[in-house]
C-alpha cells in the first residue's frame, strides 16, 4: 500500500469546501501525501486501493432521512447521496488493509443510510437531536493524553461546536468544548480513524494548535509513526 496518496472526498451545500479542501491538501502535501480530490463520492471511494488515507471533507447524505429540514429535502434529487454497494465495500477493504480515515467537520453528517460509515467514524449527526450554535469563538479544552494532542495547551478558535452526536461507546474525546467531544482517535476495521469536528472555514486551519492537530492526525491515520 502506497503511503504517498490520499483520496479526498469534497463538496456539498452550505460550506466553502473548495477553500477548506485546499487547506487540507496543503497539510497533506506537508506530510508527503499527494491529494486526489473527488466530488463524485462513488468515484472517490473506488479510487481507494493503494491509498494510505481517505479524507472526508464533505456534506453528502440522502437529504431525505427523518428530521432533515425542508430546505435540504428540496435539493435531494440534485444533491442527495447514497454510495453504491461497491463503493461502500471499498472503504471496508481500505480499512482492512490498514488504510486510514480522517473525517472532518461535516463528515459526521454524511452517508446517513450507510451504518458502517457511522460505525467507522465513531459518531453520527442525528437530525432533530444534534445541533450546533452559530459560528463563533470557542474555548477548546485538551482533555486526554494522546499523540494528537500531546504537549498542546487549551486554545481559542472561531468555529462551530457540533453537539449531541450519536457516539460509539468507545469514543474517548481528545478535545472538547462546553462538554461536547470535538476530536477523537480510534481503530476500526483494521485501520486508524480520526474525527475532527472543527474545520468549518479556512480561519480554523490557521489557528496554530488546530493546524498542528490536523497535521498529526494525517500522520497518525496514514501509518507514519505515532504523529
Amino acid at each position: 500500500m502506497s503511503l504517498r496518496r490520499a483520496v479526498v472526498l469534497s463538496g456539498g451545500p452550505t460550506h466553502d469546501f473548495p477553500a477548506t479542501t485546499a487547506c487540507l491538501t496543503e497539510l497533506l502535501a506537508e506530510q508527503g501525501l499527494t491529494a486526489e480530490v473527488h466530488e463524485d463520492i462513488d468515484a472517490g471511494l473506488r479510487a481507494l486501493p493503494g491509498a494510505a488515507l481517505l479524507v472526508v471533507n464533505a456534506l453528502r447524505w440522502t437529504m431525505t432521512c427523518p428530521g432533515t429540514p425542508d430546505r435540504y429535502r428540496v435539493q435531494a434529487a440534485e444533491l442527495g447521496c447514497s454510495p453504491a454497494p461497491d463503493a461502500r465495500s471499498a472503504l471496508e477493504e481500505h480499512l482492512a488493509a490498514g488504510g486510514g480515515l480522517l473525517a472532518m467537520h461535516t463528515a459526521s453528517i454524511c452517508f446517513d443510510d450507510w451504518p458502517e460509515w457511522g460505525a467507522a467514524v465513531g459518531g453520527a449527526w442525528r437530525w432533530g437531536h444534534s445541533s450546533h450554535p452559530p459560528l463563533g469563538p470557542l474555548q477548546i479544552e485538551v482533555c486526554a493524553d494522546h499523540p494528537l494532542v500531546a504537549g498542546l495547551d487549551d486554545f481559542a478558535i472561531e468555529d462551530e461546536r457540533y453537539s449531541d452526536l450519536d457516539l460509539a461507546a468507545d469514543v474517548q474525546p481528545l478535545l472538547q468544548c462546553a462538554g461536547q467531544p470535538l476530536l477523537w482517535a480510534r481503530e476500526h476495521g483494521g485501520g486508524r480513524v480520526v474525527y475532527d469536528a472543527l474545520g468549518h472555514h479556512p480561519p480554523s486551519y490557521e489557528v496554530p494548535q488546530h493546524r498542528e492537530i490536523v497535521r498529526r492526525a494525517i500522520t497518525w491515520t496514514s501509518g507514519e509513526g505515532t504523529a
